[in-house]
């Protein structure tokens, strides 16, 4: 019978996954509308008067070279004054939309001053944004032109105001000493009578703006024409055709503020203006306004104005910056015009050009107004004499020019030999009106015809006149001191001004002399670095037979004197050294004065630290290890190489620098160096020094190591407080004897295979070895120091008997036939000392340190049957 099964009733679920797929398609759709509208960018409009340029679709929005949007439409705006440039602007420039963001349109311009927009005549035209502050708008007017800074710039903007426009324009450059600095940005007029211009100064130059700084027009050409010639200044190319700013500032006056107002003056005369004073006389009939104010027929100055006056007439007068300490108290100032006599015409050109007025300078403070004389004042002061010395003749001959600052102040009586032929003396007379010029610490440079000053810094021309070059001249250098001169004493007169200055900075520089085994490649004028910055020079090297040194004189500039203290160090420079490792390779290359002329550098230990300022180490690196200079005297056999370390047991403890044979030729000399933190041990009268080299022989080779490198220098300390710096070397090594150790002699007719470091052996195992060997007094026997380390000496007494184990031993009989007796390996082809002890140890059978041993030539074989008890008795 078929049975049915029970249905099974199953519940049908509320929620089925498929709906996740309408949903989640829901959710991206409105991601993406809300992402559409949010990217969709931000509409703005622009007026601009015209459409010229403009093109819907193509002319771009740019910030700083980035495209931020782009023109959409373009329509007429209701009173037909222009046009309305709607544009769809990237959605992120929400933020730049304010009340004083500036529109403009961007088009390729050329002109004298330049080419602006130059990037739209590839691209085409665009319109540029300049973001500002305020409230969010959309709607703008776009500006007739590009503001005067570009965005991002933060140099100064200053105010320039003038008369007139003259040449100047937008983009007129400004100058600082002929280097342009900055531009004219703008200009505007004010209150109908001035010009304001607005400079910008590039920020790197800012800070040459002070608060009384003086600007000039330099625009075009200035011409000076006259009988004496025509004069053609101007300050650049670019401020001929576009015209230009030049201004001038003092050091000491506080920087410019932005926007601070300076004037403009016509010219660099005006701006930097002179001494202005007046001069009084009883009528003007001989001189009128520009007439030149003269010294010594050089124009220091000119008549700017005439006034009548109730008394006669008074003249205003300049005189320029530069001669404005000519001018004093007692100055004169008379008419001076065309000399005419029978033996010709002087000054002919004041026949045109009418008179002048001459100056005598005074002393003391100036006036505000003069005298004006009708005729040359007499003299009542005789000139001043004064010698002058020099190791040769500079080209001075007698009648020569004394100059200073170029105008004639006296001349040159006579030029002879001193009296022992050491050099020249002249003797020179000073008109009186300049005595007052020569200082105590005042000096004389001859100057030359023609001067060339080619370094590695530039080529440099100077010209003279023709006087200067059939007689020479001589200029003036006045001291810092302001004390008059004593004339009874001779004052120096140098070749040219470099041998002048190298001359009084020896003067003024700390002087401080080194010691060297060597010239260290050094000259004198080679500099001297601190951190490769000169801070002086070497002023001489001398050899000092005495010593067998060179004593090498350093003069340190005072500025930089402070870096002399206790822990002050000096080192020669190499001119080029390298470092390599494996962590790379470090190359320093010296500066190429110094590279050429040799340098020494200068530096400081830790504070705590005493450096040794009286020696020039080879390197940087002995000098921070404040190492300290020894000489060893070796054997004319030694091989030692410069740079060859000193060790201490393994450990380097300095390093040899030179190595040279003495005259003799018997032996080396060594200078070396001791690291200053080792020092002092190995500077005991009783160190010992002695060379390490290889040695090869049956037993092995001992100080492998040199074999590539080169022996060495190993040393011993000394026990002795006395401290020397000059030692004896040897070449083989001192035995080395412990304190604590068995110390006793062995004897034997021959030395056989024995030498220093044989080892004595006890039952196979080394328990000492043969420090040293020599011939007895009397010649007959060879002596062997031997030691037992401690740890075995209870293993010999008066009982012990010694054997040499060396080699083989073959004894062959007829009827006992051949006995063969060896060692080990090691004692076949090294050698060795075997040791047998029959008693044991007490006090009674102990040996003392100069106990004395035969050394048995062959073996007992009752000896290797002893076997005692031993005991150590420590």
């Amino acid at each position: 019978m078929t049975q049915i099964e029970t249905p099974k009733v199953v519940k049908k679920k509320l929620f089925s996954p498929i709906w996740l797929l309408p949903l989640i398609a829901l959710a991206l759709g409105a991601w993406l509308g809300i992402k559409s509208i949010r990217e969709s960018g931000v509409e703005v409009r622009i007026h601009f008067p015209s459409a010229t340029g403009i093109d819907v679709g193509k002319t771009l929005v740019r910030y700083q070279g980035l495209t931020v949007g782009k023109v959409v439409d373009i329509s007429i705006d209701d009173q037909l004054q222009g046009v309305y440039v709607d544009l769809l602007m990237d959605y992120r420039s929400t933020p730049f939309l304010k009340d004083e963001t500036k529109f403009w349109l961007v088009t390729p311009k050329a002109s004298i001053t330049g080419v602006e927009g130059l990037d739209a005549l590839f691209s085409g035209n665009y319109i540029a944004i300049q973001p500002g502050e305020g409230d969010y708008r959309n709607e703008f007017t776009a500006e007739d032109q590009a503001p005067p800074v570009a965005p991002g710039s933060d140099g100064l903007m200053i105010e320039l105001t003038s008369a007139s426009l003259g040449s100047l324009d937008v983009g007129s450059q400004v100058f600082y000493r002929q280097i342009p600095v900055g531009k004219i940005v703008s200009y505007r007029l004010v209150n109908d009578d001035s010009i304001l211009f607005n400079a910008y100064i590039e920020k790197k130059y800012a800070h040459l703006v002070k608060q009384n700084s003086r600007f000039w027009n330099v625009s075009g050409l200035a011409l000076d024409a006259s009988l004496s010639g025509i004069k053609v200044k101007t300050e650049s190319l670019s401020a001929i055709l576009a015209g230009g700013v030049s201004f001038s500032s003092e050091g000491t006056s506080q920087q410019a503020e932005a926007n601070q107002t300076f004037a403009i003056f016509e010219d660099e005369e005006h701006a930097l203006g002179g001494i202005s004073f007046s001069l009084t006389a009883n009528d003007a009939d001989s001189l009128s306004t520009g007439a030149d104010i003269v010294y010594r027929g050089i124009s220091i100055g000119q008549i700017t104005q005439t006034h009548l006056t109730e008394s006669g007439v008074r003249f205003d007068a300049n005189i320029a910056t530069q001669y404005a300490e000519l001018l004093g108290t007692d100055s004169q100032f008379w008419l001076e015009g065309a000399d005419l006599s029978l033996s010709g015409i002087k000054h002919a050109s004041r026949l045109v050009t009418g008179n002048v007025v001459a100056f005598l300078p005074g002393s003391g403070e100036h006036q505000t107004s003069y005298p004006l004389l009708t005729e040359a004042p007499k003299h009542s002061q005789a000139p001043l004499t004064l010698s002058l010395s020099a190791e040769e003749n500079p080209g001075i001959s007698a009648g020569a020019e004394v100059r200073f600052k170029q105008l004639p102040i006296g001349q040159v009586e006579s030029v002879e030999f001193k009296p022992d032929f050491s050099g020249l003396a002249y003797r020179i007379k000073i008109w009186p009106e300049f005595a007052k010029l020569i200082h105590r610490g005042s000096y004389f440079v001859a100057e030359s015809a023609l001067a060339i000053d080619a370094s590695l810094d530039g080529v440099s021309v100077n010209t003279r006149d023709l006087t200067t070059l059939t007689k020479g001249a001589i200029s003036l250098i006045q001291g810092r001191s302001k004390k008059a001169a004593n004339p009874s004493r001779s004052l120096p007169l140098f070749a040219n001004i470099k041998q002048a200055e190298g001359y009084l900075a020896k003067q003024n520089r700390l002087k401080i002399v080194l010691t060297s085994p060597d010239g260290a490649g050094l000259a004198a004028h080679s500099p001297i670095y601190y951190k490769k910055m000169q801070i002086g020079q070497v002023q001489g090297v001398d050899w000092r037979a005495g010593s067998q040194d060179f004593a090498i004189e350093l003069g340190i500039d005072k500025p930089f004197a402070s870096l002399v203290k206790p822990n002050t160090i000096f080192w020669r420079n190499g001119a080029l050294s390298v470092d390599a490792s494996l962590n790379g390779v470090k190359v320093d290359v010296a500066p190429l004065e110094g590279a050429l002329k040799g340098s020494v550098s200068l530096g400081l230990l830790e504070q705590d630290d005493i450096g040794n300022q009286s020696h020039l180490y080879g390197s940087e690196t002995l000098a921070r290890a404040k190492a300290t200079p020894i000489s060893i005297v070796f054997d004319a056999s030694t091989r030692l190489s410069s740079h060859a370390p000193i060790r201490y047991q393994g450990h380097q403890i300095g390093e040899v620098e030179k190595v040279r044979l003495s005259q003799d030729l018997h032996s080396v000399s060594v200078d070396a160096y001791l690291y200053g933190d080792y020092a002092t041990p190995f500077l005991a009268d009783d160190a010992q020094y002695f060379i390490v080299d290889a040695d090869i022989s049956l037993s092995g080779i001992t100080a492998a190591e040199t074999l590539i490198t080169g022996p060495y220098v190993s040393v011993l300390p000394g026990t002795s407080n006395n401290s020397v710096h000059d030692f004896m070397g040897s070449v083989e090594s001192p035995a080395l004897l412990a304190q604590d150790a068995l110390t006793f002699t062995l004897v034997d007719d021959n030395l056989g295979s024995v030498k220093i470091g044989t080892p004595i052996i006890f039952r196979g195992i080394k328990i000492g070895e043969v420090k040293q060997v020599q011939l007895s007094a009397s010649g007959t026997q060879v002596e062997m120091t031997a030691q037992i380390v401690k740890g075995y000496s209870h293993l010999v007494n008066r009982s012990s008997q010694f054997w040499d184990l060396s080699g083989i031993k073959v004894d062959v009989g007829l009827f006992s036939g051949a006995q063969i007796e060896t060692g080990s390996l090691e004692t076949i082809i090294a050698g060795g000392i075997g040791v047998a002890t029959q008693s044991p140890t007490t006090e009674n059978n102990r040996i003392g340190q100069h106990h004395v041993f035969s050394l048995q030539s062959s073996l007992d074989p009752d000896w290797l049957k002893w076997a005692p008890n031993q005991q150590s008795l420590n």
